[in-house]
């Protein structure tokens, strides 16, 4: 279907002084906003460590794991809708204060499951999970749509949106390894308490965003009446979402079909665990150079690049038999779709209306985590009849032929 033409440009909303100095970002606003992300994350991160690993010890099946670890995304999906409205309508630290509370609730839920036995502590996990799930969600999508409110132009939000496309790397190490020592030290329950203790770290940061950051769209997010389906008419949105959505399966491909890959090459699992890492590290290292050439960057060009260069190395991954050959594309993949995440973010800002910013990043929440969910059973349906390699190329033809759709948002966003 036809998109209709793409209206006159909308002012960005402003953003009080306080969210940026003159000379450029806040360096304390970036500081604030990485560590309100990496309290709640690491702490979702510590507890989908520790949970799985505590069901099995105290004896339950794979499949009751399996829907412990569902309960993590149920949330983001069910609830990110009324997060995004709920950001919109009051800014950031409302909902940044209820989604440490909720991690916190949901980690003294956990604590409590160490305290008794049988199903009871099963019911209690899964609990701590679904809590621990909305959380993050509430609080990451708050995050998100101030960043892109505090910046200033193209350049600063790809800039800011680098920095904490940081956060989730640091806080998947902070929070497991953390975990992982306590429970060796002292057991489950002090690992339930540290778990604890992450979101106050969040609940610190948030004091030093000024408050009036993003102010400026709170009222017309009021004023607006609000309609679901009303945000995938907009020009270009459909396009940004697929293209997004895209990118999200390459991520979830790679996490699961890698292992399967490596196994079937005789890989050990310490070199597939640095393969996986090799990927990580890429990430993170590549989000960190963005911010010192993003003003040379064009966020659709990058983003279609992005996708040719990903459809590439999943073209060749099946035929990478040495565990060297898989770590550097393993290392390059880190680089391409690592860099695509920044680029997208603002240009999903960019096509959102004022005072909705919310909302549409509630959508691309729930795309993803809609995708999480489904796409592991789908990846684990189809490699046992195609096998990983044809499973990488398929993604590779996808990702290629999707690529396509980023020379339309070149005009549109």
């Amino acid at each position: 279907m036809a998109e209709p033409p793409a209206p006159a440009p909308v002012p960005e909303p402003t953003v009080a002084p306080a969210a940026a100095q003159p000379g450029g970002l806040s360096p304390s606003l970036i500081v604030a906003l990485l560590l309100s992300q990496m309290g709640i994350h690491a702490s979702m991160a510590g507890m989908r460590m520790a949970a799985p690993l505590q069901a099995l010890r105290e004896g339950a099946s794979i499949s009751a794991v399996g829907v412990v670890l569902a309960l993590f995304a149920v949330a983001p999906v069910a609830l990110a809708w009324q997060a995004g409205r709920m950001a919109d309508r009051h800014g950031f630290h409302r909902p940044m204060t209820l989604a440490s509370g909720l991690a916190v609730f949901g980690a003294l839920l956990a604590v409590l499951s160490t305290l008794v036995e049988g199903t009871a502590h099963l019911v209690l996990l899964g609990l701590g999970a679904l809590f621990s799930g909305a959380g993050a969600n509430f609080g990451v999508l708050a995050i998100q749509r101030t960043a892109g409110l505090a910046a200033r132009n193209t350049t600063e939000r790809v800039q800011l949106f680098s920095w904490l496309g940081v956060a989730p790397s640091l806080a998947n190490v902070l929070g497991p390894v953390s975990v992982g020592l306590v429970i060796d030290a002292a057991g489950f329950r002090w690992a339930y308490v540290l778990v604890l203790l992450l979101p106050l770290l969040s609940l610190a940061a948030i004091r030093r965003v000024p408050r009036s950051t993003g102010a400026a769209a709170v009222g017309a997010a009021q004023a607006q009446p609000q309609a679901f389906w009303a945000l995938l008419s907009l020009p270009g949105m459909r396009r940004l979402l697929a293209v997004n959505w895209l990118l999200a399966i390459c991520w979830d491909v790679h996490t699961f079909a890698v292992p399967v890959l490596g196994h079937g090459f005789g890989f050990s699992a310490s070199t597939i665990g640095f393969i996986l890492g090799t990927f990580t590290l890429s990430v993170s290292l590549i989000r960190l150079a963005i911010p010192a050439m993003a003003h040379r960057l064009k966020p659709q060009v990058v983003v279609g690049g992005c996708m040719l260069g990903t459809a590439v190395i999943y073209a060749a991954y099946p035929f990478a038999s040495a565990a060297w050959v898989m770590a550097g594309l393993a290392a390059l993949l880190g680089i391409t779709l690592g860099s695509a995440q920044p680029m997208i973010m603002s240009a999903l800002h960019q096509l959102s209306p004022p005072g909705r910013h919310g909302e549409v990043l509630a959508v691309r929440s729930m795309a993803i985590n809609t995708s999480s969910v489904l796409m592991p059973m789908a990846f684990g349906a189809l490699g046992l009849v195609v096998g990983a390699g044809a499973l990488f190329w398929g993604v590779a033809a996808a990702v290629g032929l999707g690529s396509s759709l980023t020379r339309r948002l070149r005009v549109q966003a």
